[in-house]
């Protein structure tokens, strides 16, 4: 548009003008990797919100953030909440909110007590528990604002847990429900709550997404979209934490919290909440504000109180011994994570199977580096010799055949089918556990067969994967989501070695839909129970198939990224480059589809529905989310 034309159309001092002024500065202030979002706020929420939004970045001199885009699309809006206050639930159960206090401060107890006041479900009450060294009459005061509010005065500090148990006897509700004293609950928290216990009236334990918040005058940050239910990241870390909702005669039976274990203490609260519950929901929304200052675990870098993360590990020691595991815990790779080691049973035997067609370097260097750094004892090494065609490879095989712990066998079908090869070679071979490895790998740790074997012996695992890298150090497979980059895709693919992706997820046990099979564990008496591997899933998807047909027998699939591997990444199989295996991987896709379409469908219960289908680094969605609480 000419200036001559635009100052006829919008004359200087009106009010279009202005706000044109107003949108090419903020249009300025947005990276072009935001304009999308920027574009895509605009249909949604309107010119009016998004710009006031975007224009106190601006002026601020920042741009705006993924996750504001995020909350400018799924925050519920005015009317919504309006909705939600005019709802009436067939089940209207109390929720005792127990807060333990200690020297709260005045302005983010007001705060909290506002947001509870201002929640659409109304059926609650506060319980508090202050071991203050001194009463404080100001606090009092606000507690005299609702008659929903319970205040005890204890007269001497008992410790977080003493604190909660005293405010667990006021409770008379149907769930409890636990806050810190200086975070926040979002206004619509509780009805979510409620919708679902409505939807399914038998969950006896409920936890929601959450975020980090510094001031209601400042925008909300670092948000934790969390899978569903998994027992194994649990394990790793509390990643369950806020906002924890249960049903009082399961506290009740558990004795509230305990002392022995302040710092980590709702970590144990939900450990054993997790061990007696049998209806675990997950509300993939974030309902929970979690408030960060010099004081709090949220604190940036996470060292305000260590003593938190020491109290973790006899929580987990604990745990072991009630559930009738033996492991050793010890810190993770970052702070506030763990990790188990489970103690191998009566030294059972591992087979392991490597495919190969000629490659004879390439299976050199890996079956070199399984002998060099093993040091569990009870294993054989059998390749599957799949039509080879250079003389030196069988040279070679005859090499491998004095090993006493090697053997060869001859695969004659013609063509490559993977899943009938690894077929072929569990069939024929004897161990009790299988390990599948491709040829184009090399070994980085020694006890990685003691640490996939303590694993597998747990009757409720059906498989362990591992972690691999990229020769140039970066991350080939960190565990695989249904749904990514359309079937299904590894994640934090080059990320390197030493850095941390999406809440360090690449760099703790957890409980996956699938691991990769260039490096896989699983029980004999599991090939035989699930059918062995699809073999109409020749190259591709096989161990996507083979892992989702574990999943459906009820046992679960870990990804234990402290067993390591480089990866050169299919040297053997070749490209996807000739019209026929194009052909055949279309095939293998819509077979996936036909086979697990309703899977996808419902989304990977270890993902999250607020993440990225198209990246595979846990990015945050940038669009208006409909979940409803199944």
């Amino acid at each position: 548009m000419s200036v001559r034309l635009r100052d006829k159309l919008f004359p200087e001092g009106g009010k279009t003008r202005q706000l044109l002024r107003k949108i090419n500065t903020i249009v300025h202030n947005i990276k072009p990797s935001n304009l999308v979002k920027f574009i895509k706020s605009l249909k949604s929420n309107g010119w009016k919100k998004t710009i006031e939004m975007m224009k106190n970045k601006a002026e601020n001199g920042t741009t705006i953030t993924p996750y504001e885009i995020w909350m400018s699309l799924n925050d519920p809006t005015p009317e919504e909440l309006e909705k939600q206050r005019k709802t009436k639930f067939e089940i209207n159960p109390k929720i005792s909110i127990l807060v333990p206090m200690y020297n709260t401060p005045i302005n983010f107890f007001e705060e909290l007590v506002q947001y509870l006041i201002d929640q659409t479900y109304s059926n609650w009450e506060l319980c508090l528990a202050d071991g203050s060294p001194k009463k404080n009459e100001e606090l009092e005061e606000i507690c005299k604002k609702d008659e929903r509010i319970k205040y005890n005065y204890t007269g001497k500090n008992l410790g977080i847990s003493g604190n909660t148990n005293e405010a667990l006897k006021m409770a008379t509700g149907d769930y409890i429900a636990l806050l810190d004293h200086d975070d926040l609950l979002p206004v619509n928290s509780l009805f979510e709550i409620v919708k679902a216990i409505n939807e399914d009236p038998e969950i006896e334990f409920i936890y929601t997404d959450e975020d980090k918040i510094t001031t209601t005058k400042k925008p909300r940050f670092d948000p934790h979209f969390k899978p569903d239910f998994a027992i194994d990241t649990l394990r790793s870390n509390n990643y369950i934490c806020h906002f924890s909702v249960f049903r009082k005669d399961l506290m009740e039976k558990l004795g509230g919290e305990r002392s022995k274990y302040d710092g980590a203490q709702d970590y144990d609260l939900i450990i054993r909440m997790a061990e007696i519950a049998k209806n675990i929901k997950h509300i993939p929304k974030v309902l929970y504000h979690w408030r960060v200052h010099e004081l709090s675990t949220a604190k940036a870098g996470g060292d305000a109180k260590p003593y938190a993360f020491e109290a973790g590990i006899p929580v987990l020691q604990d745990h072991l011994k009630r559930v009738g595991l033996e492991g050793t815990v010890t810190h993770g790779a970052t702070l506030g994570t763990y990790k188990i080691d489970y103690k191998p049973i009566n030294n059972p035997k591992v087979t392991i199977l490597i495919p190969n067609m000629n490659e004879k370097e390439t299976l050199k260097k890996c079956i070199n580096s399984i002998l060099k750094l093993t040091t569990y004892q009870n294993y054989e090494i059998v390749v599957i010799e799949n039509n080879s065609t250079e003389s030196s490879i069988f040279d070679y095989y005859k090499e491998l055949e004095k090993e006493e712990k090697i053997k060869v066998l001859y695969y004659k079908e013609k063509g490559f089918n993977y899943s009938n090869i690894i077929n072929f070679g569990v069939k024929n071979t004897d161990g009790e556990y299988i390990v599948q490895l491709n040829n184009d790998t090399e070994l980085l740790t020694p006890d990685w067969l003691e640490k996939m074997v303590g694993m597998n012996q747990r009757e409720d695992v059906g498989a362990v994967g591992v972690k691999m890298y990229y020769p140039d150090g970066t991350i080939q497979h960190a565990g695989t989501i249904i749904g990514v980059y359309g079937v299904a895709g590894h994640v934090f693919r080059g990320l390197y070695k030493n850095a941390h992706g999406y809440f360090a997820r690449e760099s703790h046990i957890q409980n996956l839909s699938a691991v990769t099979a260039a490096c896989m564990m699983a029980k004999r008496s599991v090939y035989e129970e699930v059918g062995y591997m699809d073999e109409k899933f020749a190259v591709a998807f096989n161990d996507i198939d083979f892992c989702l047909k574990i999943i459906q027998t009820g046992k679960l699939i870990i990804y234990n990224p402290f067993v390591e591997f480089i990866h050169y990444e299919s040297k053997t199989r070749g490209a996807e480059d000739t019209e026929e295996k194009q052909k055949r991987f279309k095939g293998e896709i819509d077979l996936f589809y036909k086979k697990w379409g309703e899977y996808k469908k419902k989304g990977d219960p270890y993902y999250n529905p607020n993440l990225r289908l198209d990246s595979d680094k846990y990015e945050i969605m940038q669009e208006k989310i409909n979940i409803e609480n199944k």
